[in-house]
C-alpha cells in the first residue's frame, strides 16, 4: 500500500510505504493470549525433558499439555522445544527464556501466597491507638493469647495523646483504637466497651482512704490536691465535666503522666483524681482507688473504627479475643462491662 508524500511539490517517483499496524495488533492480541497456565507447561517439559512426565507432574493428559505448548510457540511465533521420538530438548530461544518464566512464576506464587497467608491471618501488621491503662489492663493480656495462634503477625501500640488519638484512625494511620470519645468526628464508629468511674486515687494509710462511708466531692481538701494538667486526656476531662467542684479553678500541683503522679502519691498525704482503670494496683499496692458520688462521673472506653471500612482479617481476630479477654476478666473497681459491647467473632 503506498501514499503520496505530502507538502512541496509531488513527485511521482517518491512514494512511501505505510505502516501496515495488522501485524502488531495481532502480536499484541496473541501476547494477551499467553498466560500463567502456558508458562507452567513451558517450565515444567523444560525441568523433566519429557511430556509424560511433565503431563503426570501437572495432572494433565500428554495431549492436553502437547496443546498448550502448541498454543504457546503459536502465540509467540518460535519453536520453544525440539522433539525426537527418544528426547525432548529446549531450543536456544527457550534456553534463554527459561529464568525469565521461572522468575515471573515465583513472583506470582508468592504473591498470592502473602495474600492467602493475610487473609489467613498467618502474616501481617496491626497497628492500634489506645489510652496507656487500656494498653495496661487489657492489651497486654490479649496479645499473647493472639500471638499463640499468630506467632508471624507484628503488633504496634500507640499510646498518642487524647486530641490525636480519633485523628489517627480517621487518617488510618492504626486500624482501630481503644479510649474515650473527645473529638466525636463523624466518620467514626464508637462502640461503648466498658463503662470507667472516676474516684480518688491516695495512699491506704491517708485518712481518705479509711473513711468508711460513700466519698463524696464536697469531701476533699483543695491543698492535697494534685491534679492532671489541661493538655492531657484527664486533665481534658475533668475541666470538662467537672465544673461542679470549685477546686479545679483554684491553684494545684499539676503532673502530665500517671507515672509522676503515682510517685508522688506514694510519699503519702496527697490525693489525685482519676479514672478506675488508670491505677495500676499491681506496681502500687499501697495506693487505693475510692469512687466519687455526689455526683458520681464516669467515662465510656470504646472501640473507635472508620465507619464503612472492614478491618484486615489479622485485626479482627485480635480484636475478637481482646472483646472475649475483657468480658472473662475479673475487672477492678470502678469498671463495668457496657450492655451494647459487640460480640466476638
Amino acid at each position: 500500500m503506498t501514499k503520496k508524500i505530502l507538502g512541496g511539490p509531488f513527485d511521482r517517483d517518491k512514494q512511501i510505504k505505510v505502516l501496515d499496524y495488522s501485524d502488531l495488533t495481532k502480536n499484541t492480541s496473541m501476547r494477551h493470549h499467553v498466560s500463567l497456565k502456558h508458562l507452567r507447561c513451558f517450565l515444567a517439559v523444560a525441568e523433566t525433558g519429557s511430556f509424560t512426565i511433565a503431563a503426570s507432574r501437572l495432572f494433565l493428559t500428554q495431549s492436553a499439555l502437547t496443546a498448550t505448548i502448541q498454543q504457546f510457540e503459536e502465540a509467540i511465533g518460535l519453536r520453544m522445544f525440539d522433539r525426537t521420538t527418544r528426547r525432548v530438548a529446549m531450543t536456544e530461544a527457550a534456553e534463554r527464556f527459561r529464568p525469565e518464566a521461572e522468575k515471573v512464576v515465583n513472583t506470582f506464587d508468592s504473591a498470592i501466597g502473602d495474600l492467602m497467608a493475610l487473609a489467613q491471618g498467618e502474616r501481617g501488621h496491626i497497628r492500634i491507638g489506645a489510652a496507656a491503662s487500656v494498653i495496661y489492663q487489657f492489651l497486654v493480656h490479649a496479645i499473647p493469647k493472639f500471638r499463640d495462634s499468630y506467632p508471624n503477625i507484628t503488633i504496634s501500640l500507640r499510646d498518642p495523646a487524647a486530641q490525636q488519638v480519633e485523628r489517627l484512625v480517621v487518617e488510618g494511620e492504626v486500624d482501630f483504637a481503644i479510649d474515650s470519645k473527645h473529638q466525636g468526628y463523624d466518620g467514626l464508629d464508637y462502640t461503648p466497651l466498658v463503662a470507667d468511674r472516676y474516684g480518688l486515687v491516695c495512699h491506704r494509710a491517708s485518712p481518705l482512704a479509711r473513711n468508711d462511708r460513700p466519698l463524696r466531692w464536697a469531701d476533699l481538701l483543695p491543698d492535697q490536691y494534685v491534679a492532671f494538667s489541661a493538655d492531657t486526656g484527664i486533665g481534658q476531662f475533668l475541666r470538662s465535666h467537672a465544673a461542679h467542684w470549685p477546686v479545679l479553678g483554684g491553684m494545684h500541683d499539676e503532673v502530665a503522666s500517671t507515672t509522676s503522679l503515682f510517685a508522688v502519691l506514694s510519699l503519702g498525704n496527697r490525693y489525685s483524681i482519676l479514672p478506675a482503670l488508670a491505677l495500676k494496683g499491681r506496681e502500687f499496692p499501697e495506693l487505693v482507688f475510692r469512687e466519687l458520688h455526689d455526683p458520681p462521673l464516669s467515662r465510656e472506653i470504646c472501640l473507635i473504627t472508620r465507619r464503612l471500612r472492614s478491618l484486615s482479617p489479622s485485626a479482627q481476630r485480635l480484636l475478637d479475643i481482646l472483646l472475649a479477654d475483657i468480658r472473662m476478666q475479673v475487672l477492678p473497681p470502678g469498671v463495668s462491662l457496657m450492655a451494647q459491647s459487640p460480640p466476638a467473632t
